[in-house]
């Protein structure tokens, strides 16, 4: 059964759970916007079957407190905060995997501290400076990335609001929405009704322009990258390959997810531990 606990790293509180051995190969996954770490409770207890699975509240969020210290917004930051969280408590052999901003971060983790883990799983997201973002952001749909950049703004007009606008988002984004039960949708907000907790996560998306900048410089990424999409979302999952790719991901792979959106741990858990699972012994097998 998963645990829950906290960990206290740089003046933060870093509240977790997490299921299965620590002597086995450590599973680190992060959620996105305006996720809790809530999302993978359909999937932790099963992959507790093959690794030590940890799913952080990024810091700022849901149990994770970001006073009196100010907690990290920057991807590559958020990445080293939450390798250094899971390597207190004794990590080895790590995967990070995230959805959405979590994506972004393991992204950053395979990128930037490549030597630290052995794998990066990348879910449902677009990389900030890695095509197809310029494109992305461009598009009318995606109207939030530059609304929520703004100071003070969104927070202003949110605060108060928090379920009404994140439905928005749990609808659209969605292949299923009703998988997105009432209680999943008043945990997520319930994470960021702090007011630190609500600017903690719009301050993600003020730090993209300067992840899209690091992000284009040439890199060579050697830590094996598996990135996986929801196939209800209709994009072409071979733009995001591409952009990896060119962005210096050597040793990539892909997968569609048949029949989801983009909360794979809730739409689709089955499929989404066995890519886990799969992608786990390829690593293993290459070692």
């Amino acid at each position: 059964m998963a645990r829950e606990s906290t960990l206290s790293l740089d003046g933060l509180t870093l509240s977790y759970r997490c299921a299965g051995d620590p002597k086995s190969p450590w599973l680190i996954l992060l959620h996105g916007w305006p996720h809790s770490k809530s999302i993978y409770d359909p999937v932790l207890d099963e992959l507790g079957r093959d690794f030590h699975a940890i799913a952080f509240d990024l810091p700022g969020v849901g149990g994770s407190l970001g006073v009196p210290a100010p907690a990290p917004v920057e991807l590559h930051l958020l990445a080293d905060t939450l390798l250094r969280a899971a390597e207190s408590l004794g990590a080895h052999s790590i995967m990070f995997a995230g959805v959405d901003v979590g994506g972004m971060i393991a992204f950053a983790a395979a990128r930037e501290y490549g030597a630290r883990i052995e794998g990066a799983v990348v879910m449902n997201t677009v990389i900030p400076g890695v095509a197809p973002w310029a494109k992305l952001i461009a598009e009318p749909r995606i109207w939030h990335f530059a609304f929520h950049a703004i100071p003070k703004l969104p927070e202003l007009l949110v605060s108060g609001r928090e379920r009404a606008y994140f439905d928005f988002f749990f609808d659209m984004l969605a292949g299923h929405k009703h998988a997105l039960t009432d209680e999943i949708r008043n945990g997520w907000t319930q994470a960021y009704q702090r007011p630190e907790a609500l600017k903690a996560g719009f301050d993600w998306y003020r730090a993209l322009e300067k992840a899209a900048q690091r992000n284009a410089q040439p890199a060579r990424i050697d830590t094996p990258i598996l990135y996986l999409r929801g196939d209800a979302g209709g994009r072409d999952i071979d733009a995001y390959v591409e952009g990896l790719r060119a962005a210096g991901a050597a040793n990539l792979r892909s997968r569609l997810i048949a029949d989801s959106g983009e909360y794979l741990p809730v739409e689709a858990p089955a499929a989404l531990c066995e890519a886990l699972r799969e992608f786990q012994a390829e690593l293993k097998h290459a070692a």
